[in-house]
């Protein structure tokens, strides 16, 4: 399976100590099946931070993520777990780590900090949350890879 990581700078190395904490899925190296999501996730981060778009491209044996050799999380779906999960690994207040080598999954909407907020005051519910949380631009699945397990088995083109 071909994935691909957009970013202000070239990926040649995976270093996970680089990658910021409280992202949806935790601290980990962040990859799209499509293409097109990098270029945008490129395009932000030079907007950001300045540099040069660039996309770099890995594969992976995709029997990996299935044999058990990782400990993977799904989440199909906006479903109540994805959001829980999201919460946990994105609210600042905590310091919560969770066990798997690979999470794969939609990608929360940019501005879930605020929407964090409002469900720690009690200013939105739950479904509110959960509601106000998907990406708004379509639905977009990402992986990311947590461990030096995970990331070792990705190979750079």
């Amino acid at each position: 399976m071909i994935l691909f990581h957009g970013s202000n700078v070239e990926i040649t190395t995976i270093d996970l100590s680089k990658s910021k904490k409280c992202k949806d899925f935790g601290q980990a190296f962040y990859l799209s099946a499509e293409k097109e999501q990098a270029q945008k996730m490129a395009e932000a981060k030079v907007v950001q931070f300045g540099g040069e778009e660039a996309i770099s491209v890995f594969e992976i044996d995709e029997s990996c993520l299935a044999s058990g050799e990782l400990s993977v999380k799904v989440f199909t779906g906006y479903t109540q777990d994805w959001a829980e999960f999201v919460f946990n690994n994105r609210d600042e207040n905590q310091n919560y780590l969770h066990k798997y080598d690979v999470v794969y999954g939609p990608i929360a909407d940019d501005y879930i900090g605020l929407q964090i907020r409002d469900y720690r005051r009690n200013n939105i519910t739950f479904e509110q949350f959960l509601h106000n949380i998907k990406y708004h631009k379509g639905i977009t699945y990402q992986y990311a890879f947590c461990t030096q397990k995970a990331v070792d088995l990705l190979v750079r083109l």
